[in-house]
Parts: C-alpha cells; sequence; structure tokens
C-alpha cells in the first residue's frame, strides 16, 4: 500500500523531526522532574504545546443529536472522487471507516491513522459525548448515569448523519470498542447489512472490575472499594479539582506517561499531546463515566462480529485493559486476528503508530476497502488467527 506509507511517511517524519526539536525542552517533562525547577517544566510544557503537531488534522464538521438531545460532533475526511465510465453511472456508495476514541481522550487520538489514510478512504472521527468538541450529556445533568449501551446508540446516530449508507469499518478504541460492541448488540440488523470489518484495540468486553492496574495485590481491594466514592466527591468540586490539577501537573503527567506507554523513549510530544488531552477531560466526567466500566459485560454480544475480518490489537503491558481481555475477546472470535504489541501500554495506537496503522491497513484490505496491501514494513507485533 504505497500510498498509506507516503501518508505515514510524512507524519512521521513531521512528528519525529518535532520530538526531536522539542527534547531537550521535554527532559525537564520526562527525565528530570526530581532535578530542575517547576517553571522550567512548566516552559516545556508550554513549547511541546506550541509545536507539536498531534491532533492538528481537521476534516469536514458536523452535528448531530442523540436520543436524550446531547450534541454529538464528528468530522469526515472524504475520499478521492471514483473515477466514472462513459456512461457516467452513479457510483455506489464510498465505504467508510468510523473511529471511536477511548475514555478521556478524543478523536484526535487517531492522529497517525488519520493521517496515514487521508485521501485513501473515507474517515469519519467523532468524540463520544461529554469529550472533545461534543456537547455534555444531557441525561446525566438530569441524573441519568452513563452506560456503555447508551454510548453505543451514540454512535448509531453518528452513523445515521456522517454515514447513512454503504460499507463499514468500526474501529474502536477501549471504551470506543466496548461502544462498538454495544452498537452491535442493540443494532444487529446494521452489522449484518453494512458491516464489514472491525477493528478492537487495547479494549475489553467485560470483567474490568478485576483490573489491578499494576498495583500491589493487597493495595486493590482498597483501591476497588474507595475509588468511586472519592470520584464521586471530586467530580462535585470541580473547580478547586481542576486547580489542584494544574498545581500538581508534573504528578499528573508522570501518572499518564505509566498508564499510557510502557516503552521509556516515547517522543516527549507524543506523551505531551497525550497528557493534554487526558487533563482536558473535566473530573466530573471522568467520575461521571467510570461507573459504567465495571458494570460493562458485552462479552455474548461479540458474536455477532463472527464471520466478519476482525483484528483485536493490544499492547503487552497495558495496564488499563490487559493483554488477557484482549484474548477472552479473539477467542470468541475464532477467525479474528490477533495482534500483540511487544512494549506496548494502553495508548498503543501513539506508542506505536507504524504498527497500529499497518494492522489497520491490512484489516482494510481483508474487508475489501482498500486494495491487497503491498508490503508496508515490519510491524514489530505478533499477530495470528485467534484460537
Amino acid at each position: 500500500m504505497g500510498a498509506v506509507s507516503e501518508n505515514w511517511r510524512k507524519a512521521g517524519l513531521a512528528g519525529a523531526a518535532i520530538g526531536v526539536i522539542a527534547a531537550g525542552a521535554a527532559a525537564g517533562v520526562a527525565v528530570e522532574r526530581l532535578t530542575v525547577g517547576r517553571g522550567v517544566r512548566r516552559q516545556a510544557r508550554l513549547a511541546l504545546d506550541a509545536a507539536g503537531p498531534y491532533g492538528s488534522l481537521r476534516g469536514t464538521p458536523g452535528r448531530v443529536r442523540a436520543e436524550d438531545g446531547t450534541e454529538l460532533y464528528y468530522e469526515v475526511d472524504e475520499a478521492p472522487e471514483p473515477k466514472r465510465g462513459r456512461l457516467r453511472r452513479k457510483a455506489a456508495a464510498a465505504p467508510t471507516v468510523v473511529f471511536c476514541h477511548g475514555y478521556c481522550l478524543s478523536q484526535d487520538a487517531w492522529h497517525f491513522q488519520r493521517a496515514a489514510l487521508r485521501g485513501l478512504v473515507r474517515t469519519v472521527h467523532w468524540d463520544q459525548r461529554s469529550h472533545g468538541r461534543s456537547g455534555r450529556g444531557l441525561a446525566q445533568a438530569d441524573g441519568v448515569p452513563v452506560s456503555i449501551d447508551q454510548l453505543g446508540r451514540d454512535l448509531e446516530a453518528v452513523i445515521g448523519a456522517a454515514a447513512p449508507e454503504g460499507p463499514l469499518v468500526l474501529v474502536g478504541h477501549s471504551m470506543g470498542g466496548m461502544t462498538i460492541m454495544a452498537l452491535g448488540q442493540q443494532f444487529p440488523e446494521l452489522v449484518r447489512e453494512r458491516v464489514v470489518g472491525v477493528a478492537l484495540v487495547g479494549t475489553s468486553s467485560g470483567g474490568l472490575g478485576e483490573v489491578t492496574y499494576g498495583l500491589p495485590a493487597a493495595s486493590v481491594p482498597v483501591v476497588r472499594r474507595v475509588l468511586p466514592g472519592v470520584l464521586r466527591a471530586l467530580g462535585a468540586e470541580v473547580d478547586l479539582v481542576e486547580r489542584g490539577r494544574r498545581a500538581t501537573a508534573d504528578l499528573f503527567a508522570g501518572m499518564i506517561k505509566k498508564y499510557s506507554f510502557a516503552g521509556k523513549d516515547v517522543d516527549p510530544a507524543v506523551a505531551r499531546f497525550a497528557e493534554r488531552m487526558i487533563e482536558s477531560t473535566p473530573i466530573d466526567v471522568v467520575a461521571e463515566f467510570y461507573p459504567a466500566f465495571h458494570a460493562h459485560d458485552k462479552t455474548a454480544a461479540l458474536e455477532v462480529f463472527d464471520g466478519l475480518p476482525v483484528l483485536v490489537l493490544a499492547g503487552d503491558e497495558d495496564l488499563i485493559t490487559p493483554l488477557a481481555h484482549s484474548e477472552v475477546i479473539a477467542g470468541r472470535l475464532p477467525e479474528a486476528e490477533l495482534a500483540v504489541v511487544p512494549e506496548a501500554g494502553h495508548l498503543v495506537m501513539l506508542e506505536h503508530p507504524e504498527t497500529v496503522t499497518g494492522r489497520l491497513t491490512e484489516l482494510l484490505a481483508r474487508a475489501g476497502v482498500l486494495p491487497a496491501a503491498a508490503n508496508v514494513g515490519a510491524y514489530g507485533s505478533t499477530a495470528h488467527p485467534a484460537r
């Protein structure tokens, strides 16, 4: 897939250049936090914010109302116009790849994949309710808890507005993957009639209440018991908590890096980009969504995707949705490809973008959305059919 490789090369070179230029400033944030003054570290963050290209891609904007009236924001990157024959017959609706982001992120989390596919295939990128440019959940303002099922219905609304016809490939990371599962459970006819491929990246079909987050075994029960109450209390004091987050930005950045990435050589500009997305999520939204993950159970619903080209991709050091959760998903979909990315954390699409882009390109080829892929390079992951 020469065009994909060229798009990827341009995006990668731009990002690498920024990373090298910013490395000196970023050292205060990423390496020397204990020895460099707070003012220098703040300047480093500002320098990265000003220089980093990540999250800068924009498409044709659109908005749709969810069933409760919440405004959902999406953007469309169109594919090139198909060539028409002499009779100028109307072309069939173009396939659309719909990208769904995770908890405390935004559509910009797919920056590298969006850059690589731009101009090759029609894509839709949307912000989940209360995230990014979408509106705060109106039902939640009325006291209705967030549910993964609600997110699935939100996705159905976005598809109806942004891709009302034509084949679909659904790509979801973390909460975005759960959203796709909820869509499939509630709208199986949509899957049967239109979905031609699915990618589930760093996600889970259930059992998230058992995740240890890499904590010592003795502390896990205490954390599980007190965390929901702590988040509710913090969510009730938004202004105070947000001031505290700004005052403890260095500690916050360290936690984000620990739970987002596994490698020690992550581009500082990418790490700061992830930090900026996460810190822009208000604490009351963080608190609002958290209980939904413990209630999430869509393992049985996975059968709606059986028989489709499915990619299940995970980082082998993901502390949020551990590899075992992807193995469960793949075990339910015998024809799926399970791709395990070494030395990768939860934000695998940012930490190892070329690997994720390559696997997605292969999926799109299997789904008939792109021509059969040429060699796009060594991906650095192990992949095999799920058994």
